[in-house]
C-alpha cells in the first residue's frame, strides 16, 4: 500500500499518514460561511482537499474515507443581508429570509465548485442543524469547569486548558499582547471566546438553557465533526487564516469536552492566494469570484490546474499567463488521449509523487513526462487521479480553435509599413479591436501572434481584415 506523508501543522514536521482505522479514515475541512458568492481564495481549500480525497479513496478504497465539509449558516453578514431585504417590504419573517439567503448561496457554491471538478463530500452539514449538539456540548464544557455563564453569553475559559496555543505556537500571554481581543466587563480573562450569545428580536435565536440566542462560530465545527466523526478523526484541514483562532479554539473545546479523545490527529493548512504578485483586495480591484473567472470565459478545469500547480503549503499566485498556459496544455492533453481508455490505475511513480505531503506541482510535471513518451493511458489515469482530464470537464475543449492566421498577417504588414511611416495609429487601433474581441496579442521581433483568451468573441472580428 503506498505510503502518505502529510506535514502535520500541529508537530510542524512530515509524518507516516497512519489513520486511526484503516477501514474507516475520516477527514473534517472548514467550509464555507454562506453569505455570498465564493472567491479564488475560498476554493483553493476546496481543490487541494477534495485532491487528498481522491488520493485518500485511491489508497484506502472509496468506501473506507468519509469527508465532512460543513456550511456555516448562523452568520451577522447572513443576518444583515435578511434584514435588508426585510426593510424593502419582503412578507416573510427573518428566518425564512435567512434560509432564502442560505439556500441560494449553497446552490451557487455547489454549482461554482461542481464547476472546479470538486467531489462533493460525504456529509455537508450545516450549523442550522446542529444547535442542539451545540447546546449539549456546552453544558458539558460548564460542568467541567471550562466555561462559564456571563450576561446572556456563554465564554469558554481559555486558561483552564493547558495546551491552548499549541496549534499556532504561541503563549496565551503572547497572544493577548499581539491581539485585538473583545473586551467585555463580563469577561474573566480577555482570551476568553464566545461559546452562546444572545439574540435580540431581530435577529435568528434558538432556546436554551442561558436565554434565546445563537452559537459562536468556534463551538459549531467542534459540534458537527463530532456529531459526524466521533471524538477523534483521522484530519482536519483549512486555510492557513484559519489556524488562529478558529482551529486552536475546536481543539480547546473539543480536548476539554471529550478528554478521552484525541480530536483531530493530523491538522493541514494551505497558504493564502495572491493574484499578479497582489494579495487579492476590492481595495487593490484584483478581487473576483469564482463565478466571475467562469464567466469571464475562464474553463473550471483550468482553474483547477492552476491551483493545483502551487504546493498547497506555498503562497498561490493566479496570473493571466498560468491561466493561458494551463488551457494550453489541458487542450494538448485532451487531444493527445480523445477515444483513449485510462489505464486501471495511476502507476505507482505518479502516486507515490502525490502521496508525498500532496506535492500536486511535482504530478503535474510527471503527467509533462507521461505527455512527453506519448504514455496516454496512464497519463489519462493518473491526471485523473488530480480531478482533471474527466469527461464531465471536457465540453470547453471541445471547441474548435480559431484559426487568426490572416489577422495576424494583417497586424504584422501594419506594423511593417508604421515602422516605416512612424504613424503607429493603425496599428493602435486593430490591436484594440482585437483586445475588445477577447484576443490576446504578442508583439516581437519574430512576428505577432494571438491567442483567444477568456471571453473571447469571433463576431467581433469581422470587418477588421
Amino acid at each position: 500500500m503506498t505510503t502518505i506523508r502529510l506535514t502535520n501543522s500541529k508537530t510542524r514536521r512530515k509524518e507516516d499518514f497512519l489513520p486511526i482505522d484503516p477501514s474507516q479514515v475520516r477527514m473534517y475541512v472548514c467550509g464555507p460561511t454562506v453569505y455570498d458568492r465564493a472567491h479564488l481564495g475560498n476554493a483553493r481549500p476546496v481543490v487541494v482537499f477534495d485532491t487528498l480525497y481522491r488520493l485518500l479513496r485511491h489508497v484506502y478504497g472509496p468506501d473506507h474515507v468519509t469527508y465532512v465539509r460543513n456550511f456555516t449558516d448562523v452568520d451577522d453578514k447572513i443576518n444583515a443581508e435578511a434584514q435588508r431585504r426585510k426593510s424593502l417590504g419582503r412578507p416573510e419573517s427573518l428566518e425564512e429570509l435567512i434560509r432564502e439567503r442560505t439556500e441560494e448561496t449553497i446552490a451557487w457554491y455547489h454549482a461554482d465548485m461542481d464547476a472546479l471538478g470538486a467531489m462533493r463530500p460525504d456529509h455537508e452539514p450545516r450549523a442550522t442543524e446542529f444547535i442542539g449538539a451545540m447546546i449539549t456540548m456546552i453544558e458539558e464544557l460548564i460542568a467541567k469547569g471550562h466555561a462559564y455563564a456571563a450576561n446572556g453569553h456563554v465564554l469558554f475559559r481559555v486558561r483552564s486548558y493547558k495546551d491552548y496555543g499549541a496549534l499556532s505556537g504561541r503563549s496565551v500571554d503572547d497572544m493577548i499582547a499581539g491581539a485585538r481581543v473583545e473586551v467585555a466587563p463580563f469577561k474573566e480573562d480577555p482570551m476568553d471566546f464566545v461559546l452562546w450569545k444572545p439574540s435580540d428580536d431581530d435577529l435568528p435565536g434558538w432556546e436554551s438553557p442561558w436565554g434565546r440566542g445563537r452559537p459562536g462560530w468556534h463551538i459549531e465545527c467542534s459540534a458537527m465533526s463530532y456529531e459526524l466523526l466521533g471524538e477523534s478523526f483521522d484530519i482536519h484541514g483549512g486555510g492557513l487564516d484559519l489556524q488562529f483562532p478558529h482551529h486552536e479554539n475546536e481543539i480547546a473545546q473539543s480536548a476539554c469536552a471529550h478528554e478521552h479523545g484525541s480530536f483531530a490527529r493530523y491538522w493541514l493548512h494551505n497558504e493564502m492566494l495572491q493574484v499578479e504578485g497582489k494579495k487579492m483586495s476590492k481595495s487593490l480591484g484584483n478581487f473576483f469570484t469564482v463565478r466571475d473567472l467562469l464567466d469571464q470565459g475562464y474553463p473550471g478545469e483550468v482553474i483547477r490546474f492552476v491551483i493545483l500547480s502551487t504546493h498547497y503549503r506555498s503562497p498561490m499566485d493566479w496570473t493571466a499567463e498560468k491561466a493561458r498556459q494551463a488551457e494550453a496544455t489541458l487542450r494538448k492533453w485532451r487531444r493527445q488521449t480523445e477515444g483513449v481508455l485510462p489505464a486501471a490505475m495511476a502507476i505507482d511513480q505518479f502516486t507515490a509523487i502525490l502521496a508525498d505531503d500532496l506535492n500536486t506541482a511535482g504530478a503535474i510535471a510527471e503527467l509533462h513526462q507521461l505527455s512527453h513518451a506519448d504514455d496516454t493511458p496512464n497519463l489519462l489515469a493518473c491526471a485523473q487521479l488530480l480531478g482533471l482530464l474527466q469527461n464531465e470537464m471536457g465540453d470547453w475543449a471541445k471547441a474548435p480553435e480559431h484559426d487568426l492566421s490572416a489577422q495576424a498577417a494583417h497586424l504584422a504588414d501594419l506594423r511593417v509599413a508604421a515602422m516605416a511611416t512612424k504613424n503607429f495609429a493603425a496599428v493602435d487601433a486593430m490591436k484594440s479591436a482585437l483586445l475588445a474581441a477577447g484576443v490576446e496579442v504578442r508583439m516581437s521581433k519574430e512576428g505577432v501572434e494571438l491567442v483567444p483568451g477568456p471571453g473571447f468573441d469571433a463576431a467581433k472580428l469581422e470587418g477588421l481584415i
